[in-house]
């Protein structure tokens, strides 16, 4: 079977957690991100919705890629805590943006660890998550005379369908299922049309 991503644990959707520290507004915004530009994206609209902010600190984890940067911070303080703090939750293709309005009060290396990296962490473990499960690619093909066979079994399955291709010889559909779906998917097709059906894997983009 070809090499699918894993499942992982993301954001149901964007989620905000607030927190004065010593007279410092800290904001921070987590929210999912599948791509490095969907981000940046993001931080980029938060620039903006609060432009006088003293800094914008933050940090991603989408698969294997991540960046994290102190905007300003001192070095180690900010992003690698909120990028800590992703890891820590266990979730992925996640950007966190911590929003700080300067209070006038240091905080000091340890205290400044503490409020990035502890506010992402409360957001991160307050925010709603569901986990996304990859599904392998089929292109299957039946003639007409099978072609009721074959939405019987599509229904027997958690199944996610393309568009059906017809032909001269019958009709072809991409289909989608869970990896562990695909063996007893085919094997059931193939025996319910006598070797009839066509199931190919289609490998991923």
């Amino acid at each position: 079977m070809s090499e699918l991503p894993r499942p992982f644990t993301t954001l149901a959707g964007p989620h905000r957690h607030d927190a004065v520290i010593e007279n410092s507004e800290f904001l921070t915004f987590a929210e999912r991100a599948d791509t490095p530009e969907q981000a940046v994206a993001q931080l980029a609209a938060l620039r903006a919705r609060y432009p006088d902010a003293t800094h914008h600190c933050w940090a991603y984890r989408i698969g294997a890629a991540y960046r994290f940067n102190d905007d300003g911070e001192p070095g180690g303080t900010a992003g690698a805590p909120i990028l800590k703090a992703i890891e820590g939750q266990g979730v992925d293709h996640v950007m966190v943006v911590v929003v700080r309005f300067y209070g006038g009060v240091k905080l000091g290396t340890g205290g400044l660890v503490r409020a990035y990296g502890g506010g992402a962490a409360e957001c991160l473990r307050t925010a709603a998550k569901f986990e996304v499960r990859p599904r392998q690619a089929l292109r299957v093909s039946v003639g007409f005379d099978h072609l009721s066979t074959l939405y019987h079994q599509l229904g027997l399955f958690d199944t996610v369908r393309g568009e059906e291709d017809y032909t001269a010889q019958g009709v072809t559909l991409p289909v989608e299922l869970f990896p562990e779906d695909v063996q007893a998917f085919t094997q059931a097709l193939r025996d319910a049309t006598r070797g009839a059906a066509e199931v190919a894997e289609v490998s991923p983009a």
